[in-house]
């Protein structure tokens, strides 16, 4: 009988520099200045030998007490916490200011520490991704993969990590971008609506925002949206992404037939239509065929799988919106302590969505 858990690790020496964690540690020694530019890009978790990580400690809370940073000063600190050994001993911090000659580089080393930290914590995802996979019986596929899911994106999450712009760098794509608002002359600067004293308000539903339609059950939250996705598709060539958690995409299509060909939803189902009718749901077949929408209809989506999808559409067309229908079955991280928890936590994923592809996200959600 094959073993349960096959050997996951792998006969490979894991992604390290140790050249740059020295020059990151001596560098923090030779200038105190230093630390500060190092802790933007690491923290002591980052590098790979524990007496590195040790030190980094020691000299970050020296730093944070604004106290001189040198091999003695170091050194006491380290001895008064028990972990000069471990990390090498005098001679070892010593063995830093021979190999570092200078701070200069401190950033770029910093950098390379963080990429091989990010590399190491990614092949650990994996490996616990396959432990998880050969695990017999103990939790179904789809909890697995969510599970998957999250360590990688949280993986993920870790290496965004942006500090400060000079106002120089955005003044000029700003100044652009006022440029055409005022070429509008007052009008419409983002996606438009179709609803036009709610264009008038928003000039348009803008790109990186998240804005949440609530309402109670059966009150037409679903044909609001459907009618916004339609204006921006057909009327504006605005190419728009829906995921519909509720409704299938044949249902969905139904529905846009209706409104298009403004036919009956109910004579519809019921096969009832008249010559007239039809002619005009011919028509409507027709400007829908070439209209630029994309529908999705994986029931319980996550945030994630949900950006992987409208992320490689971003990649093939000019992807100008995305809506969701609704909040409430999408399917939120694991380990929430509770369900508003959970829809917390899918709003904030909602919103890094529409920031990262900047376009404005619709998403629908249900009062009770």
């Amino acid at each position: 009988m094959p073993p349960a858990s096959p050997p996951v690790e792998f006969d490979r020496q894991p992604p390290v520099s140790n050249e740059a964690e020295v020059s990151v540690l001596g560098g923090m020694l030779i200038d105190a200045d230093a630390v500060a530019r190092a802790v933007e890009f690491v923290d002591d978790s980052m590098f790979f030998r524990e007496g590195h990580r040790r030190l980094f400690r020691a000299m970050s809370r020296m730093f944070e007490r604004g106290q001189v940073l040198d091999v003695i000063t170091v050194s006491e600190e380290l001895k008064r916490a028990g972990e000069l050994d471990d990390v090498g001993g005098l001679e070892y911090l010593a063995s830093l200011l021979d190999a570092v000659p200078t701070a200069a580089n401190i950033e770029y080393h910093a950098r390379i520490v963080r990429e091989k930290a990010l590399l190491r914590r990614l092949i650990g995802a994996a490996q616990t991704i396959i432990r998880d996979v050969y695990e017999p019986g103990v939790r179904d596929v789809e909890s697995i993969l969510d599970e998957a899911e999250q360590r990688v994106f949280r993986v993920a999450e870790s290496h965004d990590r942006e500090g400060f712009v000079w106002i120089k760098e955005i003044l000029w794509p700003t100044f652009e971008r006022i440029e055409k608002l005022q070429e509008s002359a007052g009008g419409i600067t983002g996606v438009p609506s179709g609803y036009p004293d709610l264009d008038r308000m928003t000039t348009g539903l803008q790109s990186g925002d998240l804005a949440i339609v609530a309402a109670r059950p059966s009150m037409g939250k679903t044909s609001w949206v459907l009618n916004v996705a339609q204006t921006a598709a057909i009327e504006h060539n605005v190419p728009v992404a829906i995921f519909s958690l509720e409704m299938s995409k044949e249902q969905l299509v139904q529905r846009f037939l209706c409104a298009e060909g403004r036919v009956d939803a109910q004579k519809l189902r019921r096969g009832n239509l008249s010559p007239d009718e039809y002619q005009r749901l011919a028509v409507a077949a027709g400007h829908l065929n070439t209209a630029p929408l994309w529908i999705d209809d994986t029931p319980a989506a996550t945030v994630l799988e949900m950006r992987a999808k409208a992320r490689r559409l971003k990649s093939e067309t000019d992807l100008g919106m995305v809506v969701i229908d609704y909040m409430q079955l999408m399917s939120g991280p694991k380990g929430s302590e509770s369900r508003v928890q959970e829809v917390s936590a899918i709003s904030r994923g909602l919103k890094a969505l529409a920031r990262e592809l900047e376009v404005p996200v619709v998403a629908l959600s249900q009062l009770s």
